[in-house]
């Protein structure tokens, strides 16, 4: 695909990630994707690992994971809808042409994980998911279940001048205006439901938690 073409395919669709698809063009996304990663503490070099990127959307993190070496890239979104995802994943299949990416992707949710079938990832990357699930709990132990080294977990926050464990419970829109995003830990909340499900140990980058 030459640039021009490449450059008005990106114009007619909507974007979340700010992905860099080479010659000039980056896409529009509303998150400031490049800015999240540098605060997550995704390893530098990823060679030989294989990664899980839960929710993966657009798929700036599961191209950026095969960008740092990763021998296998798994993207999952329960979002994705149809036999080529629909318009929801337009983006991801835009971009994952456009960088000549071998990540995989399939139409999952977190629940639906298995590592027998999914297999089981040495990096798992749940960003900007945990907030969205009717049952953080059950999500995580599904994210654990998979893992065999390192999660990622970014989420949103609540009541954090909490010293015991608490989580935000939003029935309607009241987070972001959003009826999607149904509930937001403390940061002891979110610690000691990692704990829970078999995370070992945590370090804490501002309203991110990497949990391994």
């Amino acid at each position: 695909m030459d640039t021009d073409t490449l450059r008005a395919e990106v114009a007619k669709l909507g974007w979340w990630h700010r992905i860099d698809l080479g010659h000039g063009v980056v896409t529009p996304g509303a998150d400031d994707s490049p800015r999240k990663l540098a605060r997550l503490g995704m390893p530098s070099d990823l060679a030989g690992k294989a990664v899980l990127d839960i929710g993966a959307w657009d798929g700036f993190f599961s191209f950026e994971a095969e960008r740092r070496g990763a021998a296998r890239v798994l993207a999952v979104d329960a979002s994705w809808r149809g036999t080529d995802g629909g318009p929801t994943k337009y983006g991801f299949n835009l971009a994952h042409q456009a960088l000549n990416s071998k990540v995989e992707s399939r139409h999952l949710s977190v629940y639906d994980l298995d590592p027998a079938e999914v297999g089981r990832f040495d990096v798992v990357l749940f960003l900007g998911v945990l907030y969205h699930v009717r049952d953080p709990l059950g999500a995580l132990e599904r994210v654990r279940s998979v893992t065999s080294g390192l999660a990622i977990i970014e989420t949103e926050t609540d009541m954090r001048w909490k010293r015991r464990p608490a989580i935000g419970f939003y029935p309607g829109s009241e987070l972001n205006a959003d009826p999607s995003n149904w509930f937001a830990p403390n940061i002891p909340a979110l610690l000691g439901m990692a704990r829970a499900v078999g995370f070992t140990g945590a370090i804490l980058h501002s309203h991110s938690s990497l949990v391994h």
